[in-house]
């Protein structure tokens, strides 16, 4: 073992921070590029469901609660990309990637908003599962993706809470608004529920990413502490749990719950989702729109490199 890879194990044994100029394998290194990128693609392509309500909202509040909301979503894609960038790959890069499909973005985006419960139920249940999993995700070993994570986890703690209002104001409401909520809430509990990704033992990555303190926690001990959580918040709503299996277990000091559909989480993950054409397509159709905008932002910077260079001669 090399130097440089004995102060790598000794920083991540003693909880120190992987800064970018520090050594570390190439593994660990491409292990993070394709997490921090995937959740920047996900923040990004998130945006598309819930912006789809903006102009549909049913009250001026809720509208820009939503606009805020969204364009949070935006400022989250903006950090982790800055942080991926940190490890040597460009943006475009990691946008072309997301564009042609090898890189992945959560499943729970290719599901359609159907009704404005659907606003409700993603920003109590979709920002809920991404509380879980990203609050352990502030004590990763890369210092700058912990960091970042630290103000996303203050954002998403009031998205989860305001779509919990949302869902709360139509679960209390007519009886239409009631089964409107229903149906949002047993249409997305299971996709947020895949949010995790697969069980441990099929996971591509998750046994490394744990060694290196990349991950904290393991994806099914994430998703028990979801579905422990989201028990009683749906009894306060009144509704019924989708889960007719759920049951608590004393011994384990858990619920227990039913197994996933996993031949829909892989077929969705695969690019067959309800919404996995669309959702690329929007986002190609919005990256070439604003091309003219790039293209302008960099002729301005490279102006003003060259007024300064020619003061400075």
């Amino acid at each position: 073992m090399t130097p440089e890879e004995k102060n790598f194990l000794r920083k991540i044994e003693a909880e120190e921070k992987i800064e970018p100029k520090d050594w570390m394998p190439a593994e660990y290194r491409k292990n993070l590029i394709r997490q921090i990128s995937q959740h920047a693609h996900s923040e990004v392509i998130g945006m598309q469901p819930e912006g789809n309500w903006i102009t549909r909202a049913p009250s001026l509040r809720r509208k820009a609660v939503l606009l805020s909301k969204v364009q949070d979503e935006a400022g989250h894609g903006l950090y982790l990309y800055s942080a991926a960038e940190t490890l040597g790959i460009s943006r475009s890069e990691m946008i072309e990637q997301l564009q042609t499909g090898k890189a992945k973005y959560s499943s729970i985006f290719n599901y359609p908003t159907l009704t404005w419960a659907d606003v409700a139920a993603i920003g109590w249940l979709v920002d809920g599962a991404a509380i879980v999993n990203q609050v352990s995700l502030q004590r990763t070993s890369y210092g700058p993706y912990s960091r970042g994570m630290i103000r996303i986890c203050k954002e998403e703690s009031f998205h989860q809470r305001q779509g919990y209002e949302a869902m709360l104001a139509l679960a209390k409401g007519s009886p239409e608004q009631k089964a409107m909520a229903q149906d949002a809430l047993n249409r997305f509990y299971w996709p947020a529920l895949m949010m995790f990704g697969p069980h441990d033992s099929e996971s591509a990555h998750s046994q490394k990413s744990m060694e290196w303190k990349i991950k904290r926690e393991t994806n099914d001990d994430l998703r028990q502490k979801f579905v422990d959580q989201t028990v009683k918040q749906i009894e306060v709503l009144g509704l019924d749990h989708p889960d007719a299996n759920i049951k608590w277990n004393e011994a384990r000091g858990h619920y227990d719950s039913s197994d996933l559909n996993w031949d829909e989480f892989w077929s969705v993950i695969n690019g067959n989702g309800h919404c996995n054409r669309q959702r690329i397509e929007h986002h190609v159709a919005a990256h070439e729109e604003g091309e003219w905008v790039r293209d302008a932002i960099t002729a301005y910077n490279e102006k003003k490199r060259a007024k300064k260079a020619q003061r400075a001669a």
